[in-house]
């Protein structure tokens, strides 16, 4: 199937008018390893590229604003999102990636959508944006990146095992509310985790 190509150094100059310059410059470094990683695991590069760059599209619009656009796509607002509604930038930015820049792709708009939470089944497309996020060259929170770096380029699968475990991890050190999506991706990927060893 042909896929439809964006201007995305069009699409880059819009996006810094509406993300601060810290954002922009993370947005740039998931842009860069959603195409190194497609490229490692046969995926289309474009299109990770163009996923990667607007992921976080909607990550700068206030919170109110948020909720006022789910409301008005017809998205729900879990409790959970709406007590913490930064988590609502991911399906908001579906939305502006459709609206403001022209993307219809659902491959694209998929995942941008669960490039926070993750989901259980994620693509490839899906996968590699998630991953990208958490290990674009500026992140250093997390102790296990070195070896979530590695394993990124060697199996989705595992990469994103790790991931969610760690997000886990540090949500529970807090005493955070874990996402439904979050928590169903990673007993998926627990489960996939214990296959392969088997």
């Amino acid at each position: 199937m042909q896929t439809t190509t964006y201007n995305l150094e069009k699409f880059s100059r819009r996006l810094s008018k509406y993300i601060d310059e810290n954002r922009f410059v993370h947005t740039q470094g998931v842009r860069y390893i959603s195409a190194a990683l497609a490229m490692a695991h046969g995926i289309d590069i474009h299109l990770a590229e163009t996923a990667g760059l607007l992921h976080d599209c909607a990550k700068c619009i206030p919170d109110a604003k948020k909720i006022k656009i789910c409301e008005k796509n017809g998205l729900p607002v879990t409790d959970i999102e709406r007590n913490n509604p930064f988590l609502l930038h991911a399906k908001v930015g579906a939305v502006i990636a459709k609206e403001k820049y022209g993307v219809e792709d659902p491959q694209i708009l998929n995942a941008i959508t669960y490039h926070t939470t993750g989901r259980a089944g994620m693509t490839p497309l899906e996968q590699i944006v998630f991953i990208a996020d958490y290990i674009e060259p500026l992140r250093n929170k997390s102790k296990q990146l070195p070896e979530i770096r590695r394993m990124a380029f060697r199996d989705l699968n595992e990469c994103c095992y790790l991931i969610l475990m760690d997000m886990l991890l540090f949500l529970n050190s807090r005493s955070g509310q874990i996402d439904g999506h979050t928590q169903e991706a990673f007993d998926f990927y627990e489960e996939v985790h214990q296959e392969t060893r088997d």
